[in-house]
This record gives C-alpha cells, structure tokens and sequence, in this order.
C-alpha cells in the first residue's frame, strides 16, 4: 500500500527491503515515488477517463484540444502536415462479463458479471484523413505520449 513518510516520520535505507516498491520515501526535503507498472497504468485510465469528462463538458471543444496540445495536422506519407484532425469519436462500452482460454480446451471460459459489476468506460479517439488516407489515434495514446513529453 503507498505510504508516506514525512520529516518526522522513521528513516530507512533505500534498499526497499521493508516495505517493498510502490511507496514513496522523505530524503531531505522532497519525496520521490517508486510507483508498479499497474499503478502507471492505473494513473493513464483515471487521466483519461477525466480528459474525456472535460471534452464533453467543454463549451469550446477546439479549444480544449489545442490547449491540451492536441496536434490539428498530423504526418502521413503523403507529407509532414498531411492528415487533418476531422472528428473526435466517443464510444461508450459497458463491460458485462470476462472470457478467457480455458486450459487444454479451445472453449472460453466465461463468466457474466452480476448486474453491480457492470461497469461503463468510454474510449475517444481522434480521426485524422487525407486524400489517401485515414488514421485513428486512440486518446490514450495520445496522453500517454503527452505525460512522456512533460515528464521528460
């Protein structure tokens, strides 16, 4: 469970031996965060999800997307600015159930979910053409490009 330790908090070595990763440390003055796979993954599903929620609610929708740096032109093969941001898509899905393989079967193994575990989640994308082509960028993709660029 992530945990802070605080200036008057207990002092360890940063060998992690203790508490195991995904918890942060006081060193001096500031504190760092070691954070899992999952928990990155985890952060870009609640960016997302809240990116979406400020489209919508959004009264200048071009204007939210250039703020957020979203590029209006985009490389193609024909040239460097050849796609034109033309539609953002927004697509809710409900997830009623999970399937997988079963072991030593070519059958699923499925299983419906109870009416309280049905959950909702809406995707973005955004849809880019030229006159030869089409491209799709997933808004996820795109934001986690995005904390790349900022983080770095």
């Amino acid at each position: 469970m992530p945990h802070d330790h605080g200036p008057d908090g207990h002092h360890h070595h940063h060998d992690h031996a203790p508490h195991g990763h995904g918890h942060n440390h006081a060193h001096g003055d500031h504190l760092h965060s070691h954070m899992h796979e999952h928990d990155a993954a985890a952060d870009l599903q609640v960016l997302t999800a809240q990116f979406i929620d400020g489209y919508v609610q959004a009264r200048d929708k071009a204007a939210y997307l250039k703020l957020a740096g979203v590029p209006f032109e985009r490389p193609a093969a024909a040239g460097p600015k050849a796609l034109k941001l033309i539609d953002v898509e927004l697509k809710t899905e409900w997830q009623v159930g999970t399937a997988s393989p079963s072991f030593g079967s070519r059958e699923l193994s499925y299983l419906p979910f109870p009416g309280q575990m049905v959950t909702e989640r809406t995707n973005m994308s955004l849809i880019y053409v030229s006159m030869d082509e089409k491209s799709v960028l997933d808004i996820r993709d795109f934001l986690s490009q995005r904390k790349k660029e900022i983080d770095a």
